[in-house]
């Protein structure tokens, strides 16, 4: 159970791995114990009205049936959206329609996102709003290193003029902050502050779950921000010792959290196990906390074994009449999209295809599960794209360019502004162009795709597809540039990865309505790590864990893709083999 020694607690951690169970279920706990608590949530694909079984909106409002819990969804797509129109509304009877159109783009990024929601929830901390009525705030979501960083930059501060570097794409105006300088700098100090301010991690027991808590961990500690306490969430034991599916899964999960990254050891961690049910309600959050109520609570659900397309059939459908395309695995981290994409890059290539596999992922795991075969297809070759090292060259070319006439404050600025993600993608987008042009001639899958947003920053305000148009002599009609590639459906396909989880779902359809408003439509959907899918267990938790995923399964198909395609859960660190070796043996490979 967190401390209630400090009265703010910030839960932050990757989709999916239970910030907002973990969080609801403190919140509710304090409450129980006669503290008056409120509960701020500031994620995008929030689903804190579930959790609670309690309306909540933007205003403070009573969770039902608890007198001392109070809650607040701060949407923050519509902050963002806001602050967008406070920067622009003064410039809108000078600019054409067209620049207003450009500065909102440049101004759509998760970095904006993310300020605008800081921007919101300062003020509870700060104790210029209703925060003084309350002994303790919790926060489901931390703001990142990045918007923090920002922030104490003093020329981030200044007023917009000229002095600040042109293009710097998170702040825009700070006019339109309603916070001030000397309110941020109270805010910030008191989240150092170790007797008001605590950080929980929340990982699962997942190495790329950990190795985000370690990153996350990192970061806060850079910034002063040490009082941290790891959560390990959703670890499984076995409930029948003869289930060796069971018996996998949990010495899987031992044999991580024995092997935490090292920053993590120091840290006082908590695990909280993986429950047979869905945490919903106010009952299910206490037993959370409470193994007494766990164990009085039966989901009772029988499951049935889901009929879905596996990566087989999908293969199948990529390669019918073609032998070159696109291939693009895109989803939020965690969620398998490197496994995707080598397993696509190897069934493709094995059915005789020339095919180029290629990665943007800064671990480069996709040699880790290329390594794990015993024979590589002669037609198949992989490389990796460097963000860091493309980003560096990024960074160095617009510091030269739009940084000589800057002072040491605004080049300061100017280079924080460059670690946003965006401009990691950007630059990454440049590398990978080329490989877009491989797919004229053989099929090129690509692990990590850009964000609809910054497609749209290339596009709009930007200036790729402008350049090529500016310095080319060739008609526009026979042009086509990386951009126009990735809009033909014809040519690419873009494959949205998830996990059978209302979170990361809610996460990947944020994603493709992104993804859509750059014009592009998701091929399909491909739903990893499904209990549902197998029939080799017999373990309880586990049937009534996989009977959960049916409703999932059924929004995806019904509400949010055309096309849903699954990876069924294999107990094994070698995936990749594992996964190949499921379809040319099992029986569901030719039987959906």
């Amino acid at each position: 159970m967190p401390s209630t020694k400090t009265q703010y607690l910030f839960f932050t951690g990757k989709g999916g791995v239970g910030k907002t169970s973990l969080s609801c279920a403190t919140a509710v706990k304090m409450a129980d114990e006669g503290h008056r608590v409120l509960l701020i949530s500031t994620d995008p694909a929030s689903n804190l009205e579930d959790v609670l079984d309690s309306p909540v909106s933007e205003k403070i409002q009573a969770v039902k049936g608890l007198d001392n819990l109070f809650a607040l969804n701060i949407n923050p797509e519509i902050a963002a959206d806001e602050y967008r129109n406070r920067v622009t509304e003064p410039l809108s009877r000078i600019l054409s329609a067209a620049d207003i159109k450009k500065m909102k783009e440049e101004l759509s990024g998760a970095c904006t996102t993310e300020i605008a929601s800081f921007d919101e929830f300062s003020r509870f901390i700060s104790g210029e709003n209703e925060g003084n009525q309350f002994d303790v705030i919790i926060f489901d979501t931390a703001p990142t290193g990045h918007t923090l960083r920002l922030l104490e930059l003093p020329a981030a501060w200044a007023a917009f003029s000229e002095e600040n570097p042109d293009g710097a794409s998170c702040l825009g105006p700070t006019s339109a902050l309603k916070s001030s300088q000397e309110r941020y700098n109270k805010v910030v100090s008191t989240l150092r502050d170790a007797d008001q301010t605590t950080f929980f991690l929340v990982a699962r027991a997942e190495k790329s779950s950990l190795k985000e808590a370690s990153r996350s961990s990192k970061e806060l500690g850079e910034l002063g921000l040490n009082n941290q306490k790891l959560h390990v969430n959703g670890v499984f034991k076995a409930l029948d010792p003869t289930d060796d599916f069971a018996v996998k899964m949990e010495e899987m999960a031992q044999k991580q959290l024995k092997s935490i990254p090292e920053n993590l050891k120091g840290l006082a961690m908590q695990e909280y196990p993986l429950l047979s049910y869905n945490v919903l309600g106010i009952e299910k959050l206490r037993s959370l906390l409470d193994k007494q109520l766990q164990e009085k609570i039966v989901s009772g659900k029988d499951r049935r074994i889901l009929h879905v397309d596996g990566l087989d059939q999908l293969v199948a459908k990529l390669t019918k009449n073609k032998d070159h395309g696109l291939i693009m695995t895109m989803g939020k981290g965690g969620v398998g999209k490197t496994l995707a994409a080598s397993a696509l890059a190897i069934m493709i290539a094995r059915k005789g295809f020339e095919v180029h596999l290629t990665t943007t992922d800064p671990a480069a795991h996709v040699e880790d599960f290329i390594q794990q075969l015993d024979e590589i297809p002669p037609s198949l070759t992989v490389d990796r794209i460097d963000p860091k090292l493309e980003t560096q060259r990024y960074t160095e070319k617009i510091l030269q360019q739009k940084g000589a006439n800057l002072d040491d404050q605004g080049k300061m600025l100017l280079l924080e502004d460059l670690k946003s993600p965006c401009t990691e993608e950007v630059a990454v987008f440049h590398a990978f162009s080329k490989a877009i042009q491989q797919a004229k001639r053989k099929f090129v899958v690509i692990d990590t795709a850009p964000t609809g947003h910054t497609l749209l920053l290339l596009d709009t305000a930007g200036s790729y597809h402008r350049e090529v148009m500016r310095h080319t002599g060739l008609h526009a009609d026979k042009i086509k540039t990386p951009f126009m590639a990735l809009k033909d459906g014809d040519l690419t396909k873009v494959i949205l990865v998830s996990l059978p989880e209302t979170t990361p779902m809610r996460e990947a359809a944020a994603l493709q309505e992104d993804l859509k408003r750059a014009g592009i439509s998701p091929y399909a959907w491909l739903v990893n790590q499904s209990l549902s899918m197998q029939d080799s267990f017999r373990d309880p938790l586990l049937s009534s864990r996989a009977a959960a995923e049916g409703k999932v399964f059924k929004i995806i198909s019904e509400e949010l893709a055309d096309r849903v395609f699954g990876i069924p859960y294999l107990p094994t660190e070698n995936l990749l083999p594992a996964l190949l070796d499921f379809y040319k043996e099992n029986i569901l490979e030719n039987n959906l």
